[in-house]
């Protein structure tokens, strides 16, 4: 998933302004306070040097001197990795590996719907609605027990799943009460500066 590239004396992502999976990198680097350079584009306009970059055409993709990354589960735990303080994965072996599985099962439970919840279906987008709202009141309990996603401490299961929450709206799934403690979670997560810092002005206006 790496690719060569050409050096650049600042770091610098490739983001949608509006993409939940640039999203999280945002925050990953806002949280670890890096100064990047981020370059806003249009997924259906991508720039020559981008597309030269990342064979895929996908948004995020992070440029590290000669290196290239797309794909944003990859381009967090590298920055994690190359910036370590404040560590947003597990030291011990077993539980970064839930933290692992837990990633992989966010992205291909609740991100995997995103396309028929935006797509012109309505039978297909109530079903993925449906499944986001189920799933996330399911593990609604964990929230009572630990402040951050099955953690004390805040990681990269809250940046992944932060840009998610924030779009529940837009994508207009209502949570009910027995997902109460998601929601005061979530409340959690948007007072943290790194989100703030994090938000683009076209995502500010999904909660305007």
């Amino acid at each position: 998933m790496a690719a060569n590239a050409k050096r650049r004396s600042v770091m610098t992502l490739y983001s949608g302004a509006n993409c939940p999976l640039s999203h999280r990198t945002r925050i990953v680097l806002a949280e670890k306070n890096v100064t990047a350079e981020i370059v806003m584009v249009e997924k259906n306009n991508l720039p020559e040097d981008l597309i030269d970059l990342n064979p895929y055409n996908t948004l995020p993709t992070l440029v590290d001197r000669d290196l290239a990354l797309f794909n944003s589960k990859i381009i967090m735990e590298y920055l994690d990795e190359r910036y370590p303080h404040p560590p947003l994965m597990p030291v011990e072996p077993v539980l970064r590996a839930r933290t692992r599985l837990m990633l992989y099962r966010i992205d291909r439970d609740w991100y995997s719907q995103l396309p028929d919840i935006l797509g012109k279906d309505e039978k297909k987008a109530a079903k993925a609605r449906k499944v986001i709202r189920d799933g996330l009141t399911a593990i609604a309990p964990i929230f009572e027990q630990k402040d951050f996603f099955i953690s004390d401490e805040f990681s990269l299961l809250d940046c992944s799943v932060a840009p998610l929450l924030w779009r529940l709206p837009f994508y207009d799934i209502q949570l009910t009460a027995a997902a109460k403690p998601v929601l005061k979670y979530a409340e959690r997560l948007f007072e943290r500066e790194s989100f703030q810092i994090s938000l683009t002005e076209a995502e500010h206006e999904l909660r305007d």
